[in-house]
């Protein structure tokens, strides 16, 4: 079984993590969330608390088939004052596995690490600046290699099917996108 790991930052935006969350778990992916705080409670740029699965220090990240990053601000922000998950995200990368981020978080964390140097990216409209070294497509999801990185909360839905691809395979996605009426909601 595939495995992800999602890093919660106080400020994260709600459905840009939660959506994930729920389609890659409908679709059988082990998913797993892991607070960057002092408690497992991590409050959402909305002020929902959600309890993380993990404590980043419970955390082996090297098995993970892909890390991902919410955006929402201030959560972007702290995912990257965060050693940690810094040094997770660049040894992934490093390691020719994929990462994922949305809204603030692609700039914010993957420009500001200079892991965009030479790839296309999307992000937040206003935080295009911060990708570094990367071609700005303005979609709403970008696949370069092992990143994928989308443009904000309309686009939690495409960016975890699409996630949910990579991870399982397009007949999964699919399926799980027909069942929760979001390809009813496109046509």
């Amino acid at each position: 079984m595939k495995k992800v790991y999602v890093f919660l930052a106080d400020g994260f935006e709600d459905v840009e993590a939660l959506i994930p969350v729920d389609v890659l778990r409908r679709g059988g992916i082990d998913v797993t969330t892991v607070s960057i705080s002092d408690f497992p409670l991590v409050r959402s740029a909305h002020g929902v608390n959600i309890e993380a699965d993990i404590m980043f220090e419970q955390g082996d990240f090297s098995d993970a088939d892909l890390l991902f990053l919410p955006g929402g601000m201030p959560g972007a922000s702290n995912l990257f004052e965060h050693k940690g998950v810094c040094k997770a995200v660049v040894d992934q990368f490093a390691a020719g596995k994929k990462i994922a981020a949305i809204c603030a978080a692609p700039a914010v964390v993957f420009g500001q690490l200079g892991l965009l140097e030479g790839k296309k990216a999307t992000c937040y409209p206003g935080f295009e600046q911060m990708l570094d070294g990367a071609a700005y497509t303005a979609d709403l999801v970008t696949v370069d290699g092992n990143i994928t990185t989308a443009e904000g909360p309309a686009a939690a839905f495409p960016f975890a099917y699409e996630l949910l691809a990579q991870l399982a395979d397009q007949k999964t996605a699919d399926q799980i996108a027909e069942g929760m009426r979001f390809k009813h909601l496109m046509a």
